[in-house]
């Protein structure tokens, strides 16, 4: 099975570049499952309707969110009625929506994808390991589960890490989001689970972090704010992950970066 993830789609640009070129991805290298983060997709903080939809119709199965889910206000009830839009599964009881669902992906298999937030430097949180296990051990791989992908949305890449080898053998992908930046670190872990600590941004590297230079670095030399942080608009760097299973145990095989667009090195999946 062969499984993709998208990383943070930042503003217009991120979007914009998902809806050109994740069609195309999705038939060139027949990905069966996409998960795509969109939680900075609307203005750079949150998701409205209107671009949850343009993702899922470019080709996302599940949209996972994070710290900003809520950002946009709509998101607290379109969320109840959208079944493939997860936030954090350690958002306290009560929260509007879920933290994990199970799919069907283009190859007939069963996904299950959850996603959480870690609370290293991040707001308070519920444990994300107990809410990621028990989610687990409801719906477990090789049995009801042909594949398990992890969305972690957090700012330590330890706390990822440690996330990883929590779930090595049990889940097909672990894979973190929210800092933006893609890592190198992406690798089969010795029990078969696919680790890389962030999957990067779909979104315009020439910037901070996906937001215009000016105010961010205004902020680091000054510490005083002057204004609103704004989705850079150039061209997009589509970043994430892809990872190839084992059709008899959902672990994984192969787990490669992917890297299209924009400024930074170019890096796509090769199946063979």
């Amino acid at each position: 099975m062969r499984l993709l993830f998208l990383g943070d789609v930042m503003g217009r640009a991120g979007r914009d570049a998902v809806s050109a070129r994740l069609p195309d991805i999705i038939a060139r290298h027949r990905f069966d499952f996409v998960v795509v983060n969109g939680e900075n997709a609307s203005h750079g903080k949150g998701l409205t309707e209107g671009h949850f939809n343009a993702i899922r119709e470019a080709g996302a199965d599940i949209v996972t969110l994070g710290d900003h889910a809520f950002d946009q206000r709509e998101a607290l009830t379109y969320i109840e009625r959208e079944t493939t839009l997860l936030r954090p599964i350690n958002l306290p009881p009560g929260t509007p929506g879920r933290g994990a669902m199970f799919a069907e992906g283009r190859n007939g298999h069963r996904v299950l994808v959850i996603n959480a937030q870690g609370r290293v430097f991040m707001p308070p949180i519920d444990d994300p390991f107990r809410a990621v296990e028990a989610a687990v051990a409801a719906c477990p791989l090789g049995e009801q589960a042909d594949a398990i992908i992890v969305d972690f949305h957090t700012e330590a890449t330890s706390e990822i890490q440690a996330m990883g080898q929590f779930l090595d053998g049990r889940v097909s992908l672990v894979v973190g989001t929210h800092t933006h930046i893609p890592t190198a670190d992406h690798r089969v872990l010795r029990h078969g689970t696919a680790l890389m600590a962030d999957a990067g941004m779909c979104g315009d590297f020439d910037s901070i972090i996906g937001t215009e230079t000016e105010e961010p670095l205004n902020r680091f030399l000054t510490g005083i704010p002057n204004g609103r942080f704004t989705p850079a608009e150039g061209e997009a760097t589509l970043c994430g992950v892809a990872v190839e299973t084992d059709p008899r145990t959902g672990l994984a095989l192969r787990v490669m970066p992917l890297r299209l667009g924009g400024s930074l090195s170019q890096a796509e999946p090769d199946f063979g």
